[in-house]
C-alpha cells in the first residue's frame, strides 16, 4: 500500500463471550461472538494525524492492538508502511512506535534507562544513538530523576511519560497512542501535546493514529476524526468539517449527534 502510511480494508474482530465458573473452560471452544470491530475501512497518509473518538467499548484499543500486531483481526486486512500486518508483524515493528494506556510491558526490576536501552536493541538502535536519545527524552518528559530508579517504584504518571519516550525511541514512521496523556498532570499533558504537534507533525516524518476522550486535544493534534460507535466507523472528516456537517457549534455537539446522543447534551448546550 505505498500511498498511504497505514490502509485498513474491512477490519474485523469478534470475541468470545465473557465466562465464569466451569463455562469459562469452555471458552477457548467457543465461537466468537462478541463483536468489537466491524467492517472497518481507513487510510492514513504520510504524516496525516488522525484520532479516533468514541465511547468505551467503541473498538479504539481493540483497532489499535490490531494494527501494532498484538491481537489478530477476525477478517479484514491492515498495511502499515507497506506491510501487512498479520502476515509481516516484524517488519511492521521496525516502522512502529505504540504507546498503550495500559499494560506498559516495563521490567519492574530493571531501572527506566535500562528499559529504554534494551528496548531500543530490539529496534537496532546503536547504544551510542539510544544513549543521545534517552538524554534528550529525560529533558523533554522530565525523567532525568527517575531514569536510574527501578521501574517498580515509579509513579503511574512517571510509567506513561517513560512509555512516551520508549514509543519516539527509534523515531518510528508511525505512532499509535492509546489516551496518550490519560495519566499526565495537565502541564506533562499540555507539554506533550506541543511536543507532539512541534517535533513530531510539524516534519511530516511520522504518520500518528491515537485515541483520546480529549476533544481540546483532538482538535489540537488530528488533521481528521474517525468517530466509532460500538465498532463501526460511522464519521470521519477534520473537526472543522464535522462541526459543519451537522450543524454544530463544537466537536463535543458534533460526536453528540453524529452518535445518536444529542438528547444528553444540557439543553443550553443544543442548538437547533
Amino acid at each position: 500500500m505505498p500511498d498511504f502510511a497505514v490502509s485498513i480494508d474491512s477490519l474485523t474482530k469478534f470475541f468470545p463471550p465473557a465466562r465464569t465458573g466451569w463455562r469459562a473452560f469452555l471458552q477457548p471452544f467457543e465461537k466468537p461472538t462478541i463483536p468489537a470491530l466491524h467492517q472497518l475501512s481507513l487510510d492514513i497518509r504520510a504524516g496525516e494525524s488522525v484520532a479516533l473518538l468514541g465511547a468505551n467499548g467503541a473498538g479504539k484499543s481493540t483497532l489499535l492492538r490490531i494494527l501494532s500486531t498484538l491481537l489478530l483481526p477476525t477478517s479484514g486486512r491492515a498495511f502499515l508502511a507497506g506491510h501487512d500486518a498479520a502476515q509481516f508483524p516484524s517488519e511492521v515493528r521496525r516502522n512502529l512506535g505504540y504507546h498503550a494506556g495500559s499494560d506498559l510491558g516495563f521490567y519492574p526490576r530493571l531501572t527506566g534507562r535500562q528499559n529504554l536501552l534494551f528496548f531500543a536493541q530490539l529496534n537496532h538502535l546503536p547504544a551510542g544513538i539510544a544513549r543521545d536519545r534517552i538524554d534528550q527524552f529525560a529533558a523533554q518528559f522530565e525523567l532525568s530523576e527517575a531514569l536510574d530508579r527501578q521501574v517498580r517504584t515509579l509513579s503511574s504518571g512517571t510509567i506513561q511519560r517513560l512509555s512516551l519516550a520508549r514509543a519516539l525511541m527509534h523515531s518510528p514512521r508511525i505512532l499509535l497512542l492509546d489516551e496518550p496523556t490519560r495519566s499526565l498532570d495537565a502541564i506533562a499533558a499540555a507539554s506533550f501535546r506541543h511536543f507532539l504537534k512541534s517535533q513530531i507533525l510539524q516534519s511530516g516524518a511520522t504518520s500518528l493514529l491515537f485515541a483520546s476522550h480529549s476533544l481540546p486535544e483532538i482538535e489540537l493534534l488530528a488533521h481528521r476524526v474517525a468517530i466509532l460507535k460500538k465498532g463501526r466507523l460511522i464519521a470521519l472528516d477534520s473537526p472543522a468539517a464535522l462541526i459543519q456537517q451537522t450543524a454544530s457549534h463544537s466537536l463535543e455537539e458534533a460526536f453528540f449527534r453524529l452518535t445518536g446522543h444529542a438528547h444528553d447534551l444540557p439543553a443550553e448546550e443544543v442548538h437547533l
